[in-house]
């Protein structure tokens, strides 16, 4: 458990970090309206859709480096952080040709004219910083497999800070700069973002020698960090067409009171992640060591500490739902979005820890390099049980907002259930991630 929180106060930190930067950017836009403050939730929502697949491969380059780095060989893990940046060079080339797609996919989702005006203009600034938050990740990924996860930190909390006092800036106007609203939000994350990467990228420059390259252990890389970012594309694009198309048919307020318990969720969503990853590292450092009888003890150790910590910030939501939703419920339609709002969030409880015993298995199955079958189970059960069921049950049933999201309930219940029984099967003591060594 020691070495467990010591590797992941940082990860947690990090991802609370994260998850302020999202609490700021909704917050500080609420008094503008609910249009404002859907536009702006959900707009980060798409923007992180369109990234999240690159993100998820960039995750497959900590299991390489902790692998690696057990092993003993530097160089080699520090080879894994440069295809890191590879691939982040590839995403902005990727935002970049989403951009003139970004008003007719919108045209095609059903939101009222005025988010979608909004939404509009958030996306188109918001992608220019696609490229700097994979390889922010990416670099993150490549120090925490090293059992370095404060370099991440330094960094997540760096853009953090930079955001939280650009949204305070550009929204509404100080120090004679223009008020702009949504758009000042989008520019404030994405000038955020930049900064750190910037300096991000210039610590690990002058902390390592060069290294050769080499396209074969790129191409590797690819072979098992796609399947892990289809993993997260796939899974999180069922939550954003339950978002977009489930949730936003049944109004302004519904979407945004949707989006305002999502913003909570990530209070406990994004702690757990961390002890999950730092639950991944000893699981890839294990490996890598030839101790892959100590994997099961490291699991279940993580599962718990993560639970727990769902469990009690559950237990504040269950407590006092109407004082944390209200943070959001300002404005126009701020009493109906609360109304449902509180309601949604006692819900979100119950998904939360089955969330944590999904990402905690998941994690530890990607230290291993076990990420294709997973990816096939979170593929069927995304968009064979809670996309469709979800979608009936509100269109042809006439559900409302807060039963329907059983169906995250239900859909992550199933996937930690499945998840468990792929780990127990054991073919992760099979998978070979890393080359063995010469002679």
């Amino acid at each position: 458990m020691r070495s467990l929180l010591t590797l992941a106060w940082p990860i947690v930190l990090s991802r609370a970090s994260q998850t302020i930067i999202g609490l700021s950017d909704t917050l500080l836009v609420a008094h503008l309206g609910k249009s404002a403050l859907a536009a702006t939730a959900t707009g980060a929502l798409n923007a992180l859709t369109v990234l999240m697949l690159p993100l998820g491969i960039s995750f497959i380059v900590q299991s390489f480096s902790a692998q690696l780095h057990a092993r003993g060989d530097a160089a080699g893990a520090r080879r894994f952080g440069w295809y890191g940046l590879l691939l982040a060079a590839l995403t902005q080339l990727g935002c970049l040709a989403v951009w003139p797609h970004i008003d007719g996919v919108l045209q095609h989702l059903p939101y009222e004219p005025e988010v979608r005006t909004l939404m509009g203009g958030y996306l188109r600034i918001r992608l220019l910083s696609g490229g700097a938050a994979v390889g922010i990740e990416a670099l993150s990924s490549y120090f925490g497999g090293l059992g370095r996860t404060r370099p991440g930190m330094v960094a997540s909390v760096a853009a953090m800070v930079l955001n939280v006092l650009g949204n305070w800036l550009l929204i509404d106007g100080h120090f004679g700069l223009p008020a702009m609203g949504v758009e000042g939000s989008a520019l404030a994350s994405t000038l955020a973002a930049l900064a750190a990467f910037v300096g991000f990228f210039l610590y690990f420059v002058v902390q390592g020698p060069r290294v050769s390259l080499s396209p074969r252990e790129f191409l590797r890389m690819l072979r098992y960090g796609i399947p892990e970012g289809f993993n997260w594309f796939f899974e999180f694009g069922s939550f954003v067409f339950f978002t977009n198309v489930v949730m936003a048919s049944l109004g302004t307020a519904a979407l945004a009171a949707m989006n305002s318990v999502l913003s909570i969720n990530s209070l406990s969503f994004m702690p757990a992640f961390g002890l999950a990853s730092a639950g991944a590292i000893l699981v890839g450092q294990a490996i890598g060591a030839g101790e892959k009888d100590a994997v099961p003890r490291i699991l279940w150790l993580t599962v718990r500490a993560a639970v727990c910590w769902q469990a009690a910030v559950g237990t504040l939501c269950l407590l006092f739902p109407h004082a944390l939703i209200s943070l959001f419920a300002e404005g126009e339609g701020g009493l109906e979005v609360a109304h449902i709002g509180a309601r949604m969030l006692r819900v979100a409880v119950a998904w939360a820890v089955f969330d944590a015993c999904a990402m905690t298995l998941t994690e530890a199955l990607r230290g291993a390099g076990d990420t294709f079958v997973p990816m096939m189970a979170r593929i069927a059960l995304a968009w064979l049980l809670f996309a469709p069921g979800s979608y009936v049950s509100v269109h042809f049933f006439g559900w409302e907002a807060v039963p329907a999201l059983s169906w995250i309930v239900l859909h992550l219940g199933a996937l930690a259930l499945t998840l468990f029984v792929r780990f127990r099967l054991g073919a992760w003591r099979r998978i070979t991630l890393v080359e063995p060594a010469p002679g």
